[in-house]
């Protein structure tokens, strides 16, 4: 970064850092102690789709890679796309099993980044809800190296709990690297798993 990035505020990029996922099972402990939140078993990574061959095998590759874990139990690694055109492939896990499912994410996060196709990886999220069936999700920003929490409300038409996102964003501060920009909060509507 040069004295012309100092004047004019430029930051230099943060370089992803998929460890930062492996924080995830601890804070789930914060979670469930400060508001009640316990993992569903369900995680997905989304990506841009780029059409071509070598981006396909690089997605079989990882999708059968996923499928061969013989510890694996339930249904299988799925692919879905949303109504914007991305696409999310989808582990599911028993919901005590958040390391094995942290593990699916990285893997997943990891296969793509070793093939070249890291630019065209967004964000990972693992699902969460509590006794009242509310809904939150722990979505890690690939290019930003953070996480935010995405806290949709049950019957609303693409609504989120602000106030919910920001409780679980003060008591995870000390668990996970948390986005600042509350701007970089994108919603994910319609993901699998929340």
């Amino acid at each position: 970064m040069g004295f012309l990035d100092i004047l004019l505020g430029r930051t230099k990029a943060v370089a992803p850092d998929l460890d930062q996922l492996f924080g995830l099972p601890s804070a789930a402990v914060t979670l469930q102690a400060a508001a009640g939140f316990t993992p569903t078993g369900t995680g997905a990574v989304c990506f841009a789709s780029v059409e071509g061959g070598a981006f396909a095998q690089a997605h079989q590759e990882v999708q059968e890679l996923l499928d061969a874990d013989a510890e694996r139990t339930g249904p299988p690694v799925e692919v879905s796309r949303d109504e914007y055109g991305y696409s999310w492939l989808v582990s599911r896990r028993e919901p005590d099993d958040l390391p094995a499912l942290v593990g699916d994410l990285h893997a997943v996060n990891s296969a793509l980044e070793d093939s070249g196709f890291g630019p065209q990886l967004l964000c990972s999220v693992a699902g969460f809800q509590d006794t009242g069936q509310r809904r939150l999700g722990l979505v890690y920003l690939y290019k930003r190296g953070t996480f935010y929490p995405f806290a949709p409300l049950a019957g609303e038409a693409q609504r989120r709990d602000n106030a919910l996102e920001l409780q679980v964003k003060a008591a995870l501060a000390d668990d996970l690297r948390i986005e600042q920009d509350l701007s970089r909060w994108f919603p994910i509507w319609g993901a699998p798993g929340l």
